[in-house]
């Protein structure tokens, strides 16, 4: 198995086996509540635990630091070796869930359809099953707004745009 590939599981000491499952459901149940929500998790062969977390008004470092405490006491330390790592998603890191397509309603992102088209606009009109696209486009010398509809299932991956002006 190559470095860095992605497992649904992992075995550590005394045979236990952890699942991405398992860790999802003692961070909703630390979560509840509190405005987190989960994004991602992901487990490595080689003993990593990574989550991703956020909530509407920007994640604190507090938030990673308090999960990570929680989730180290719920597995323990008779698991053997581990790394556990408890962050927001990053700047560069597509939107996978819809509460970070809410959040980031209004901001310029750039859009891969699942054809491979790729578009960059205003996302708007954020819906439980996808999100319109607002883009400009110039007509006989005049710009003209186009709105696109797009149900999550139908784009491969939207980014947001960060623009230091």
């Amino acid at each position: 198995m190559a470095q860095g590939t992605k497992v649904p599981y992992f075995v550590i000491k005394n045979q236990t086996v952890i699942t991405k499952d398992h860790i999802r459901k003692l961070v909703t149940e630390h979560i509840s509540g509190t405005g987190i929500f989960l994004v991602d998790t992901r487990l490595s062969s080689t003993g990593r635990i990574t989550v991703l977390i956020d909530r509407p008004e920007g994640l604190k470092i507090e938030d990673c630091v308090m999960l990570s405490k929680q989730l180290s006491n719920d597995l323990g330390e008779e698991l053997g070796d581990y790394e556990m790592n408890v962050s927001s998603p990053g700047l560069d890191m597509p939107l996978l869930v819809p509460e970070q397509f809410v959040k980031n309603e209004g901001r310029m992102v750039d859009v891969t359809t699942g054809e491979g088209e790729r578009l960059k606009g205003v996302m708007i009109n954020v819906t439980a099953g996808g999100f319109d696209l607002q883009t400009e486009t110039k007509q006989k010398k005049e710009k003209v707004t186009v709105i696109r509809s797009f149900n999550f299932e139908d784009v491969k991956s939207v980014k947001v745009i960060i623009s230091f002006k």
